[in-house]
């Protein structure tokens, strides 16, 4: 991302408080810089890549990276060969890239491409050639594969396997190979869980013949939609959107009580709906917040707190969901644009929550906010970057009011995003930056590419053998057919599998196993999968697997345990908000009418109010830890939609607000 408005403003500051060179703030910006790629590395393992040192290889991997975009760019638009050539191709594309950029090992060199690495692109390649040259012979022999097919399947899966633990670490890879084992083993497991078993040839088969294994769904939606919104996102980053989100939010709540917290969850906001990552996404922009969040006075634990919460909410926020909307819509078989309407009231509850304990936070702690005079001015931003909002809301136009496909609408916005750029000089992207912002879509889209292909190794199984529908019925036994019970134990296993995975395969894996259960006790279908995309991203915050707040507390210089429990305390709106639109579905705005959702809003906008004075107790003044028991008892009846517990509710707050207030006048004429 560009820093550059933001580090002007830090500099006239510095400027007048200390007399540092411009050398010492070089250095200082370098060490900041080097200290973020270690997290980086550290914590998301995606981000661990090569700095090639051979001029001719990086400049034709440089190339490919660039031809790659424009090939899912081109067939967005013009269409796509049938659909196992074009996803066999896209899988061995993201693969051999993969292989140049992910080491072997920690001991293998990260400057140079070895003979091993070469040789898995070559068979990476082998084998959409192979489907391309015999394309029917395997459509003709699906069900009955030849020797040739099961080679060919079992490369495939061995590459795929490879190139996973390279990319994501070894979680995944190690859960498909307890997959793959079960496939073929099940049979002698006991009770509910044993199934027919089959061989290897069967099993390889389904995994590489047809649409329900590493060529299924998933890869689908990474080879379409998550492909070409990556390329989006990379666009709008080199445009300067990045460094706008930054400005704007500075701008708008830099000056507020806590204003640098409130600036970090804006920001973290608006960049990880498009992001996708939330480890990336924690030291992009928390290199910057978080610093100053500790400066206006928060404890480091809180600092990396916020920045960690507010990053992984950004997966789970309208319109791009971090690519996780598009997995549901293909999943659901709805239009896109449906799934952002029922995302969104949940998603704006839960930065609702997040900004309102910044806010009593700070009001308890007496933290202030940055002078103006050192802050940008909003009319500024506005002029100097905001027509870059321009492509999100011709985005919004198309997939809402258009009728045109979702393809057809990214393919739209990028373009209309480079054209946008060329209206101001501060903006406008040269030849050489629409290359580098399509070589960083190909190279950003391979974590994602990959881990979905061994997913569908997971999917292929679990469908092969009737996993899933297992696991549900096992799922609902255990909470004895009670949906309560039954929400807690899929929360669990959303949370335990949620655990060191990226988000995009930790969604699909809970998608698969967890959400049928709450689909048989009735629940609306776009209720169980929301719930499960939900608990599946809040692994990232949750001790002890919580990537997302360990990132935070590296920048800090906070206790990571400590950061992750802060950080579930400022989430904990979205683990209730969860419970709330399966009881309510209204918060989904599923078949509600408007006055009846605005009100459903409303209330579980002032619940959220309450979530936050219990969790801080704070309002006006300190709070009783009985009256934190009781705001957060009225809460709960407000978040409900139902119209009595609102009225309960509500009743509650007024009483509430009327105690808080006379205290808080007694404290101050005491103080007189």
């Amino acid at each position: 991302m560009d820093f550059e408005p933001r580090a002007s403003s830090r500099t006239r500051s510095e400027n007048h408080s200390s007399g540092n060179t411009l050398s010492e703030k070089l250095d200082e910006g370098l060490e900041t810089q080097v200290r973020v790629q270690e997290i980086l590395e550290k914590f998301d393992k995606e981000s661990s890549t090569r700095t090639l040192s051979n001029a001719l290889v990086a400049k034709i991997f440089f190339w490919l990276c660039v031809g790659v975009s424009l090939y899912h760019f081109v067939t967005s638009f013009w269409g796509t060969p049938v659909v196992l050539k074009h996803r066999s191709l896209h899988v061995a594309v993201m693969m051999c890239l993969g292989f140049v950029m992910y080491p072997f090992g920690k001991r293998s060199s990260r400057q140079k491409v070895s003979w091993c690495d070469w040789a898995l692109i070559l068979l990476s390649v082998s084998v959409p050639l192979y489907v391309w040259g015999d394309y029917l012979g395997i459509v003709e022999r699906a069900g009955n594969p030849n020797v040739a097919d099961m080679v060919m399947a079992t490369i495939l899966v061995l590459l795929v396997l490879e190139s996973t633990r390279r990319v994501t670490g070894w979680a995944l890879p190690i859960l498909s190979l307890i997959f793959i084992l079960y496939g073929l083993y099940g049979r002698n497991l006991p009770g509910m869980f044993a199934h027919r078993g089959y061989t290897w040839m069967q099993l390889s088969n389904h995994f590489f013949a047809n649409t329900e294994g590493i060529y299924g769904s998933s890869v689908s939606v990474s080879a379409s939609y998550i492909f070409l919104f990556i390329l989006f996102g990379a666009v709008m980053v080199k445009s300067g959107m990045g460094s706008f989100f930054n400005d704007i939010a500075m701008a708008l709540a830099g000056h507020t009580k806590g204003g640098p917290a409130k600036v970090s969850v804006i920001a973290s906001g608006l960049l990880g709906s498009i992001n996708g990552s939330a480890v990336a996404n924690v030291v992009t922009t928390g290199a910057f917040t978080i610093p100053l969040m500790k400066k206006t006075g928060y404890s480091k634990e809180f600092a990396g707190a916020v920045e960690a919460s507010a990053s992984v909410g950004g997966q789970l926020l309208p319109p791009v969901m971090g690519a996780a909307a598009f997995i549901m819509a293909e999943n659901l078989g709805v239009r896109y644009s449906v799934i952002i309407v029922h995302a969104a009231i949940p998603a704006l509850l839960y930065y609702l929550g997040i900004l309102i304990q910044v806010q009593l936070r700070a009001a308890k702690n007496g933290l202030l906010g940055l002078p103006k005079n050192q802050l940008p001015r909003v009319w500024d931003v506005l002029r100097d970057k905001g027509h870059l909002v321009l492509p999100i809301v011709l985005l919004l136009y198309m997939l809402f009011f258009s009728g045109t496909t979702v393809l057809y609408s990214a393919v739209v916005t990028i373009a209309a995003t480079v054209v946008v750029a060329c209206l101001k000089k501060t903006t406008r992207m040269s030849f050489q930056d629409i290359c580098e912002s399509f070589a960083e879509g190909a190279r950003a889209t391979v974590a994602v590419a990959v881990a979905c292909a061994c997913v569908g190794i997971i999917v292929g199984v679990s469908s092969k053998t009737g996993f899933g529908l297992t696991m549900a019925n096992t799922i609902i036994s255990l909470g004895k057919k009670d949906l309560l019970f039954t929400l807690l134990f899929t929360m669990i296993t959303c949370m335990i599998l949620g655990m060191g995975l990226p988000s995009i395969p930790a969604y699909i894996i809970t998608a698969t196993i967890a959400a049928p259960a709450l689909e048989k006790l009735g629940i609306p279908a776009i209720a169980s999968p929301m719930f499960a995309v939900y608990f599946a991203m809040f692994a990232n915050l949750t001790p002890p697997v919580a990537l997302a707040a360990f990132a935070a507390a590296g920048l800090s210089g906070g206790n990571p345990m400590k950061t992750g429990f802060a950080s579930v305390k400022l989430a904990i709106a979205g683990f209730i908000v969860p419970y709330m639109f399966i009881y309510s579905p209204q918060l989904l705005l599923i078949d509600t009418p408007l006055l009846e959702g605005i009100r459903v809003a409303v209330g579980a906008s002032l619940g959220v109010l309450m979530i936050g004075a219990a969790v801080e107790g704070y309002l006006f003044t300190r709070m009783h830890f009985l009256l934190r028991l009781v705001s957060f008892a009225g809460a709960l009846c407000l978040i409900d939609s139902d119209f009595y517990t609102d009225l309960a509710g509500m009743g509650i707050l007024v009483a509430l607000l009327a105690i808080q207030r006379f205290i808080a006048r007694k404290e101050t004429a005491e103080r007189r």
